[in-house]
């Protein structure tokens, strides 16, 4: 049995080829205090933001080596009473988007003397949620952008920008970069962009979001600099015209596994590898993230990643079944299998916050809950969520625990934060699920929060644990 912080009654569990008994809590607690009091948001102040970007093992800020942090979006921008419902928007534009590019009927209509298509790389209007912060060429310069697991493009906001949103640090200008290298349009690197085009013999890329957000510019070769360590000559999007909800970030990051992500870029020299460590919403501290066969750690629970064709960006895992309250719902394993024209699967996405589920599975994995949560004063829904609970005055409360079965036998039961979260201030909590209007399953970040994840691209396998953040 591996246990991550019993406290929390995280729990990875590995079924061994000789028989043996296995057990965990049915139920644990959750502290309505605390979690209520997480909904006030604590935006970085200026200081904070020129912080050094890597952090020691024992805590302590270096600028050398080490894990990078991570920072939830909330903590850039500046606070919004509506926080929430502007989070759940974002998040429904992105799995629409998600949906449509996975089901091959994405549909995109230019004029003339536009260029490109329509490629959804995962963030569908800035609905990412976890900023990291880098270098940008040389001298570096500091910016904040968005990590995304289910995106293959590196990019940044350029001067001159034609048009831009408002972000936290001042925009990119590659003149005062001495690494800043134009990307020809004869190159082996524009030819690996997707419809990529040409304008006074420099490559060009246009990334289109579903709802009409995008990012266009020139493809240069620059300088990504982490602490003190230096990649040089990165593909990246140098945007000067840039529409969409990306407010805060400089640009982002793709960690999925198409060749123009960093992930890719890196190619060789991580082996694929890499690990991160969502910080739960709500809180002041810093979650990590870290590149290299290094950052692989020992006693992780494996599962194998599952490839998909069709959508080469993603990452796809095997999902057997759910749990409530330690029993596993009735729910038929075919649910969640990938099919030969690769629609349906299951995969695991830093970019949206609420794990989709196909409507039949949600049903039942929402039942159950509510079977096992009869004693606590129910809420009318909200947004998304169907399944509420008025917890105001409780301090803390009793809930079954829920978990993933993946396939081959690992078992994750998550933290009741992870999935009874408050959608405001006043004690209204809901169920962190909801249904797919696909047979898209999608493992969000909500219920990825505080949980170590590696992948190893080399091997072909995503981990779980042993750590928290």
């Amino acid at each position: 049995m591996l246990s991550l912080q019993p406290l929390l009654l995280l729990l990875l569990l590995l079924r061994s080829t000789a028989p043996k008994t296995i057990s965990y809590p049915d139920f644990q607690y959750l502290n309505v205090k605390e979690a209520i009091a997480q909904t006030v948001t604590k935006p970085l102040n200026t200081s904070q933001h020129r912080q050094p970007l890597f952090r020691n093992h024992n805590g302590t800020h270096t600028d050398g080596k080490g894990k990078l942090q991570l920072l939830h979006r909330d903590r850039i921008t500046s606070n919004n009473s509506n926080l929430f419902h502007a989070r759940i928007h974002r998040d429904m534009k992105r799995v629409a988007s998600l949906i449509t590019r996975l089901s091959g009927s994405g549909t995109a209509t230019y004029t003339e003397g536009d260029f490109g298509a329509e490629v959804v790389s995962g963030m569908n209007q800035g609905s990412g949620e976890y900023f990291v912060r880098i270098g940008v060429g040389s001298p570096p310069k500091d910016q904040y952008v968005v990590i995304d697991s289910g995106s293959d493009i590196v990019w940044v906001q350029c001067q001159p920008c034609t048009q831009c949103y408002h972000q936290t640090d001042p925009v990119f200008d590659p003149a005062n970069s001495a690494s800043f290298i134009g990307v020809s349009c004869s190159s082996a690197v524009c030819d690996r962009v997707e419809n990529s085009g040409c304008h006074a013999g420099r490559c060009r890329y246009e990334v289109m979001y579903g709802d009409g957000s995008y990012t266009k510019g020139t493809l240069a070769l620059e300088t990504l600099t982490f602490g003190r360590t230096v990649v040089r000559n990165v593909a990246i999007g140098c945007g000067h015209s840039n529409r969409g909800m990306f407010v805060g970030a400089a640009g982002l990051i793709g960690l999925g596994g198409g060749s123009l992500s960093l992930v890719g870029q890196l190619g060789g020299q991580t082996g694929g590898a890499f690990s991160y460590c969502l910080v739960s919403r709500g809180t002041d501290s810093t979650g990590s993230l870290e590149f290299g066969r290094g950052a692989m750690p020992v006693g992780a629970a494996w599962i194998p990643l599952i490839r998909n064709p069709r959508a080469p960006s993603f990452y796809y895992i095997g999902l057997s079944g759910l749990g409530v309250g330690g029993v596993k719902v009735g729910i038929s394993e075919d649910v969640f299998q990938l099919n030969e024209m690769g629609n349906g699967g299951v995969v695991m996405d830093t970019g949206t916050a609420v794990t989709r589920l196909p409507t039949a599975a949600y049903a039942a994995f929402r039942d159950a809950f509510i079977a096992e949560t009869g004693n606590l004063p129910r809420a009318s829904g909200v947004s998304i969520f169907d399944t509420c609970y008025n917890l105001y005055g409780f301090v803390s409360v009793r809930v079954p625990t829920v978990s993933f079965y993946f396939s081959g036998g690992p078992i994750l039961t998550l933290p009741a934060r992870n999935f009874l979260i408050p959608v405001d201030d006043v004690g209204t909590f809901c169920f962190a699920f909801a249904a797919s209007p696909s047979g898209l399953s999608i493992i969000g970040n909500i219920q990825q929060e505080g949980i170590q994840i590696s992948f190893d691209g080399a091997n072909g396998f995503v981990g779980f644990g042993p750590n928290v953040c």
